[in-house]
């Protein structure tokens, strides 16, 4: 097609990752993908289903079908033509179309693909690893800029981090405090019982690492409990890989699964495996979310990175997704991150994890306990700075105050300027090394905490609700703070993050505190 003046994308706008070093150029020829995000027909109204369902309690919301979802909001063919006449014209080969996703994958060699967007890539190293990155900002032709929201793959930098910390003898104690199974915190956190996740599937997405059945089978042995039905889900290409060490990602991806099964062991566990890119990422959860097939209930995510290390076009897009999932009737649990209120960043603000700060997500935070004959007998903030960690929480800098959390007195940001916008998190649980989980990873029985292990934790809760309630629960945040009795949650009123300090009622390092699983099932269930 004719072409005329580019015009850039907006939100794509990318600086280099803190630590990087250039090293050369990409081969002009090596052949890569890029994915081109396309608007989505009748977007609006996606929004508005799930405003709809904003006041209703589980029992009389109204969520679509992912059959309803493809009919009604599947991208055009037209669109869809105009993108592949782009890639004709750029001497790009169109790989694959997702119409239910938005996505028009394209391939085609480094040199072509910076010629069609009007980039310049170049190759970095960095501690996380090295990558091909860009800056700056992608253009596109005038005839298709309405069309486009966002284009990925050109820059394959690692985009997140898994949130769990191991035990580290000698960082400060020798010895854990206490270590817990998962299924003696479902019982100290008053879990239902007579639940045990029946007619349920997690989503659980991971971006490394993998886990053996072996494992799994001695684990749940352990634990006295049947297996659970677990499948990996090969994502971009993407595959259940275990590394053979806890330290590295093996240890996140068992952690997940073993909480997230010990809680709703009769549950089907399906893991979704992307590239830790942000399309890898992105793909692995629209996977999860349009997965017509296992059709998940719930999505446990406790990978992440600081929300300003994130394009605009990214977090409109998981955004965006998380959205989708809310209208379909998906839960999404997030880890809050487990480096205080800097999330890891030197530069001496304030800053918060994403894709926790989505406010279509469920934000876990972390706390520390302190318990005796079974059950709690104290709850702090998790902050073991600078040994071993503190739970994530703060405001966000990217997404305004959600309507539904206007009640509950978010303060203003640390930072200059004191921006009220999103607070996280919303919720936690224990996530202290000192107070770790028991978990079994590549053979070897280890101890971690994180608020990777909040996730699942919570993950599993809703998938015991949802089988009690008999419908999902969906869009949880809204209820949770303006719906259901504060009695249904324990409140967390020591310790800090960083920046923010735990009291009465929320608070940005805990949220609205602990939930206790039997009083929100009963106020679920009762209306």
């Amino acid at each position: 097609m004719a072409q005329s003046r580019k015009i850039p994308v907006t939100g794509s706008d990318r600086s280099l990752l803190g630590g990087s070093t250039p090293t050369g150029s990409p081969d002009p020829r090596e052949k890569i993908q890029v994915t081109v995000l396309i608007r989505r027909p009748n977007a609006d109204e996606v929004g508005r289903r799930v405003e709809q369902n904003l006041a209703a309690l589980p029992k009389d919301r109204q969520h679509m079908t992912r059959e309803e979802f493809q009919k009604r909001f599947a991208a055009s063919e037209e669109d869809i033509k105009r993108i592949e006449s782009f890639a004709t014209s750029n001497n790009l080969d169109v790989a694959r179309v997702d119409r239910t996703q938005c996505k028009v994958v394209l391939s085609g060699t480094v040199a072509d693909f910076s010629r069609a967007f009007d980039v310049k890539l170049a190759l970095y190293k960095h501690p996380a690893g090295t990558y091909r990155g860009r800056t700056g900002r992608i253009h596109v032709p005038d005839e298709i800029s309405q069309i486009v929201r966002g284009v990925f793959g050109l820059d394959n930098r690692p985009q997140a981090k898994p949130h769990f910390r191991i035990f580290e003898k000698n960082k400060k104690a020798a010895s854990p405090q206490a270590t817990y199974l998962p299924t003696s915190l479902a019982s100290m956190y008053d879990y239902p019982k007579g639940l045990d996740g029946t007619g349920q599937t997690i989503g659980i997405i991971e971006l490394g690492g993998g886990f053996k059945m072996s494992d799994l089978q001695a684990y749940f042995s352990k634990l006295g409990l049947a297996m659970p039905d677990v499948e990996a889900v090969s994502v971009d290409g993407a595959t259940n890989s275990p590394t053979g060490s806890a330290n590295g990602p093996d240890g996140e991806v068992m952690l997940d699964i073993e909480v997230a099964g010990a809680i709703a062991p009769k549950s089907k566990i399906m893991v979704y495996f992307g590239p830790n890119t942000d399309i890898g990422f992105l793909d692995a959860i629209d996977a999860a979310v349009h997965d017509a097939k296992n059709k998940p209930s719930v999505i446990s995510i406790s990978w992440g990175g600081t929300e300003s290390n994130w394009t605009s076009q990214s977090l409109d897009a998981f955004n965006q997704a998380f959205k989708n999932a809310s209208a379909l009737g998906v839960t999404v649990s997030v880890a809050a991150g487990d480096d205080g209120s800097s999330d890891g960043v030197s530069d001496g603000l304030a800053h918060v994890d994403f894709p926790a700060s989505s406010p279509y997500v469920l934000a876990c935070g972390g706390t520390r306990i302190n318990s005796d004959d079974g059950k709690v007998t104290g709850e702090v903030v998790w902050n073991e700075l600078p040994f071993m960690g503190a739970t994530g929480g703060g405001i966000s800098d990217a997404f305004d105050l959600p309507p539904w959390q206007k009640g509950a007195k978010v303060p203003p940001s640390a930072n200059p300027g004191g921006r009220v916008g999103r607070g996280l998190p919303d919720v936690s649980g224990d996530a202290d090394p000192v107070t770790g989980y028991d978990v079994l990873v590549d053979g070897t029985s280890t101890v971690i905490g994180g608020t990777s292990a909040v996730a699942p934790l919570y993950a599993g809760l809703v998938a015991l609700l949802n089988q009690g309630i008999g419908k999902p629960v969906g869009y949880l945040n809204p209820i949770l703070y303006t719906k259901v009795p504060n009695s249904v949650f324990v409140d967390i009123t020591t310790g800090n993050n960083g920046a923010y300090k735990a009291g009465s009622g929320w608070d940005a390092c805990s949220g609205l505190g602990r939930a206790d699983g039997q009083k929100l099932y009963n106020a679920l269930k009762a209306g």
